[in-house]
């Protein structure tokens, strides 16, 4: 038998359905519910004529709807989650075996790896700087970036220079 929790979850839904079977059904009738289902099959009853056997197995079909569509975004959830996590976890193995790798770079090469990282430093330090800077006559600024650029190249160049067979592993 359908019991008072069963409807209440879903209540605004099941009361448009319930219109929607028994058209004599009006909006007062439905709200006369008050979580009593006694009184909601009584008055169902009284408005159709229809058995009580029937309204009770209605109402536990639109139940039983409920809880299988509930289950159905439970499993999709759950689904979603652990494809989350798989990725996450893939994500950290990647992480770590490039942090891995890096380091071996590093050891392998001190001195280039000195120089990279001093290279990017400024190279971070030169975009911050144009960030934060009040914003420079029009020329000034595509004199600045312009210059940035040039000089990132010319980074990019030497750096490729240095340790060809570290830039090619990470491409």
């Amino acid at each position: 038998m359908v019991n008072q929790q069963m409807l209440a979850g879903r209540w605004s839904e099941i009361s448009g359905k319930l219109k929607e079977k028994w058209g004599k059904l009006t909006d007062d009738d439905v709200r006369a519910f008050n979580g009593n289902v006694e009184q909601l099959v009584g008055r169902i009853q009284q408005k159709t004529g229809e058995s009580r056997e029937a309204i009770e197995k209605y109402l536990g079909q639109i139940a039983e709807e409920g809880s299988s569509l509930a289950a159905e975004i439970r499993d999709s959830i759950e689904e979603r989650v652990s494809q989350a996590a798989e990725t996450a976890r893939e994500g950290y193995d990647a992480m770590r075996q490039g942090y891995s790798e890096a380091g071996k770079v590093v050891q392998d090469h001190p001195g280039q790896s000195i120089a990279v990282a001093f290279g990017l430093g400024l190279l971070a330090g030169l975009g911050v700087a144009l960030v934060l800077r009040k914003s420079p006559p029009e020329s000034t600024y595509a004199k600045g970036r312009a210059a940035t650029e040039h000089y990132g190249r010319h980074m990019l160049e030497a750096l490729a220079a240095m340790m060809p067979e570290a830039l090619s592993k990470g491409r």
